[in-house]
């Protein structure tokens, strides 16, 4: 599933964002994200963007690299906005047509499309180029999406522009576990992260 386009919209009436996104084959996913769930993409995939930064840089260069990045696509879509085409409605809806509430969320670095459990076991270069995404929905049901960097920065781009839109404040990731603990490359919604 290559994704083609990102649309978000913040709605007050229902202080939720929601989210679409359409496939190269004409699909599109609608989805439901609460501040809780924003705010988490937004911490976890840069400190994931980050950890995997600091395999070839330092942390504060990773870091510097990482925003500069984000600042660039910001100004891209400046740019272009004008000029981009609008957002192409999908003929598929493998979800359904209706919005689905994202329950839960987990972010992680994979390596071999395996989800990585610590960083600290990896040598330079093992990393797979994309990050993974899984959305919990309703039922127990679970959408796995595996993003470039360039498009997951895309994405947090928009979302973080709703973000300020909404007047949700900043999204910050705080890890209560242990030091050692703090290299995790998967990060999770539930239990052991708190966002504030």
């Amino acid at each position: 599933m290559g994704i083609k386009q990102f649309n978000g919209t913040y709605l007050v009436s229902e202080d939720r964002i929601l989210f679409r996104f359409n496939t190269q084959n004409q699909e599109e996913y609608r989805l439901w994200f609460t501040r809780r769930v924003t705010l988490f993409i937004l911490a976890a995939t840069s400190h994931l963007l980050a950890k995997k930064l600091e395999q070839s840089y330092s942390p504060d260069a990773a870091k510097a690299l990482n925003e500069f990045e984000k600042q660039a696509i910001l100004d891209a879509a400046k740019s272009e906005q004008s000029a981009s085409p609008s957002y192409e409605g999908g003929l598929n809806f493998p979800l359904g047509f209706d919005p689905i509430l994202v329950q839960d969320v987990t972010c992680a670095l994979t390596k071999n499309g395996e989800k990585l459990a610590q960083m600290s076991d990896l040598k330079e270069g093992e990393i797979d180029p994309d990050l993974s995404i899984d959305f919990a929905l309703p039922g127990g049901a679970n959408l796995n999406l595996k993003l470039p960097p360039n498009t997951l920065q895309t994405m947090c781009v928009l979302l973080d522009q709703l973000r300020l839109q909404a007047g949700w404040g900043e999204a910050v990731l705080q890890i209560k576990n242990s030091p050692t603990e703090e290299q995790n490359s998967e990060v999770k919604m539930s239990e052991n992260i708190s966002i504030h």
